[in-house]
């Protein structure tokens, strides 16, 4: 008997050359299903270098200004908080 796909009945094997014929079906299915998932992980993961020079540039401006906007929300953080942090530094001592 040959299992189908979305079968709801249980699956009843009647010789060992059935089961041995099926477990070669599954793992022919699974390591095709392995090297599909691997040329996705590698897709996903590796860099495209025929980028033209227009998207170069526009990464080069977007990677500038995300650098800026973090600059300047450390910068504004710092200054907001200087007082609340101000205890754990050591007071110093005016000499007259």
């Amino acid at each position: 008997m040959v299992p189908t796909e979305n079968n709801a009945s249980p699956v009843v094997y009647n010789t060992l050359e059935e089961i041995r014929l099926r477990k070669e079906q599954l793992s022919n299915d699974i390591d095709r299903e392995g090297d599909r998932i691997a040329e996705l992980w590698d897709e996903l993961f590796h860099r495209r270098d025929d980028s033209s020079k227009g998207e170069y540039i526009a990464s080069l401006v977007t990677n500038t200004i995300t650098a800026i906007d973090a600059f300047l929300l450390v910068r504004k953080l710092m200054k907001s908080y200087s007082g609340v942090l101000s205890f754990l530094t050591p007071k110093r001592k005016k000499h007259r």
